[in-house]
């Protein structure tokens, strides 16, 4: 009766071992696929300074049919002011949303119909503010997005659609807000999907190279899509998973028989 028991715990001992072996080896797969070089952003980047001139990179950007704008005018004439201090539900003292409509105009009131598609903040905030002078004294236009967000999908901490609260945001800001990209990302494929006249965009960006700080695409405009592709390493980890996982499940069915059937 010993030696059957010496036999089972030695028996028992190498099915751990191995199990535990096996265990192992599946964590080593899963992460032993990314290197250093794969999750390093801007690897071209020394430790020099370099001189970027942010305007030739940031383009304020256009207002677009079903754009959701805010306009704040004030003026002299407290009376005509009243006019422009409430929302959508006519609460007073808040400063009204007005939806760009298809035809690119909306309706302002004392001044009617305005065109406004195809302008920047700044220009738009110009042409009400010379149609405002026939009617109030000294008017001031304030103009801001109320409905400029991003999305951020694929292989980040957080991926959703983000609100922004203001029209410049860069890449690597909205890349922030998710979180980060996982280990997993493949850094040299970020897919930034952007709508353009009427015609959807397809840009790849390598984030593993400084050029994104000369592009176009560094800062993001209102409906951006981000999406981060899963790298080979994600890949293979799942593969190798999938792989392994039943030969591990199958080693310990048969500890578990193999134990079940010794007790009896």
């Amino acid at each position: 009766m010993f030696f059957i028991n010496t036999i089972f715990v030695v028996m028992t001992k190498c099915f751990i071992s191995r199990t535990n072996l096996s265990l192992l080896c599946l964590f080593w797969l899963m992460v032993s696929c990314t290197s250093q070089k794969q999750i390093t952003y801007f690897q071209d980047i020394n430790s020099k300074s370099v001189n970027i001139s942010d305007s030739s990179v940031f383009q304020d950007p256009m207002i677009k049919s079903g754009d959701l704008i805010s306009i704040k005018v004030t003026s002299l004439n407290l009376e005509a002011n009243q006019f422009f201090t409430f929302s959508i539900d006519k609460s007073p003292g808040n400063v009204p949303n007005y939806l760009v409509d298809s035809k690119g105009c909306i309706e302002v009131p004392l001044i009617g119909e305005v065109r406004i598609i195809g302008l920047t903040i700044s220009a738009a905030k110009d042409t009400l503010k010379k149609r405002l002078e026939k009617y109030l004294d000294s008017p001031s236009v304030m103009i801001r997005y109320e409905n400029f967000k991003i999305s951020v999908l694929g292989e980040v901490l957080k991926p959703g659609l983000y609100s922004i609260p203001t029209e410049r945001i860069n890449l690597l800001e909205a890349l922030g807000l998710a979180g980060d990209l996982t280990i997993y990302a493949n850094r040299k494929n970020v897919m930034l999907i952007r709508e353009q006249d009427g015609k959807r965009e397809f840009n790849n960006i390598d984030l593993t190279s400084s050029n994104l700080f000369y592009s176009k695409y560094y800062y993001l405009r209102s409906n951006d899509i981000i999406y981060v592709e899963p790298g080979k390493s994600k890949i293979n980890s799942t593969d190798n998973f999938y792989r392994v996982m039943p030969i591990v499940m199958s080693a310990l069915s048969v500890l578990s028989i193999f134990i079940t059937r010794i007790n009896f």
